[in-house]
């Protein structure tokens, strides 16, 4: 679904195939576009549908995750969402699990955004912030503000390391002409340098900050709150908004800076702008959570499989990035381990078995 500011009206294709100009409501099997006031509207039925399937599954999976253990029954769930239950149970559900499961799905959305804009703007399925660095660079701003700083200030430090590793990242990889290959070998070189720093930082800590820093690196929801929901899920909402004009342009990017430019595109400005939303979507993730890897890389291969669509694919991507990691974090919470699983851990082996089933089925073909 794209959001494309078009002063002349829209044409999209009729149910018998032929073009036809759609003003207001119209129904399509292709792709539907609806013209407003100086706003024009372009809708793909099959990837919308696959976004509320796999937000309706997410959904689910946290409200199981809410019932996980038997403790408060399903009705007694429901009666504290609404006010209703035991003063027992709200607090078992609003205070302990809600947090945890609203945060998780809300970060989820965030990698999988994230790595659908990581990925069409290099034109390369590993490019995803774990792979090109930028979550190392947001969790050395977080770790420089845990460590020495005031933890209130996480989410602005993450932001700020995110984005000189954007800049940095970016710089490199546009000499001469821009290349997505060389974004990724810049990307991986920079995440490197940055990962060798966040080692640095843990061993000059003290010990307690050290283990809790090492276990927000992993990436957890243990440590959830009810204060950082709502400043993730407005940070997640205002940068969707902000990518939908440009998610359009960035497809037109796929047929050269030179085409793309004949249309009206302004090639390097769009790749800059995405690139600033891309980063922010990753600062919103890591602070939250920590550098989770894997979403961002898997999520957006696995909603354009299933949606068996082309272009970026935003809110598919997102909401997949939401089940995967919330089923996650289910998985981590219920694994019969001595102690809490961070979901980091989770993440990371089902990645690891995605690249090697991906790999298994590459040399089948």
């Amino acid at each position: 679904m794209s959001v494309l500011e078009e002063p002349e009206a829209v044409r999209g294709r009729g149910l018998c195939g032929g073009p036809r100009a759609v003003r207001g409501r119209g129904l399509s099997c292709g792709p539907v576009a609806v013209r407003g006031r100086g706003l024009s509207l372009r809708v793909r039925p099959r990837p919308l549908a696959v976004a509320v399937l796999l937000t309706l599954l997410a959904a689910g999976t946290g409200a199981l995750a809410l019932t996980r253990d038997g403790l408060v029954p399903p009705a007694e769930v429901l009666g504290a969402l609404f006010g209703a239950g035991s003063e027992q149970a709200a607090f078992v559900v609003l205070e302990l699990r809600l947090p945890r499961v609203a945060l998780g799905l809300t970060v989820g959305a965030a990698l999988g955004a994230a790595g659908a804009l990581f990925q069409q703007l290099s034109r390369n399925p590993l490019g995803s912030p774990d792979i090109v660095g930028f979550n190392s660079g947001a969790a050395t701003g977080a770790l420089l503000v845990l460590l020495h700083g005031d933890p209130a200030y996480v989410a602005a430090g993450a932001a700020g390391g995110g984005l000189a590793t954007a800049v940095i990242v970016h710089l490199l990889a546009r000499r001469g002409s821009f290349r997505g290959n060389r974004l990724i070998l810049a990307g991986i070189a920079v995440g490197s340098l940055l990962a060798s720093v966040n080692a640095y930082l843990l061993t000059r800590a003290a010990l307690d900050h050290a283990q809790s820093a090492q276990l927000w690196l992993i990436g957890s929801l243990g440590s959830a709150e009810r204060h950082q929901v709502m400043p993730a899920l407005l940070g997640l909402g205002a940068l969707l908004l902000a990518a939908l004009p440009a998610v359009r342009r960035l497809d037109l990017l796929e047929m050269g800076d030179e085409a793309a430019g004949g249309l009206g595109v302004d090639a390097a400005r769009t790749r800059v702008f995405v690139l600033l939303i891309a980063v922010g979507l990753s600062a919103v993730a890591v602070s939250a959570a920590g550098p989770i890897v894997f979403v961002a890389l898997c999520a957006p291969q696995l909603a354009r499989r299933i949606g068996r669509g082309t272009g970026t694919g935003l809110l598919p991507a997102a909401a997949m990035g939401a089940l995967l990691l919330a089923a996650s974090d289910l998985v981590a919470i219920t694994l019969p381990t001595a102690g809490p699983l961070p979901v980091g851990v989770v993440t990371g082996a089902l990645g690891g078995v995605y690249l090697a089933w991906l790999l298994g089925r590459g040399r089948r073909r």
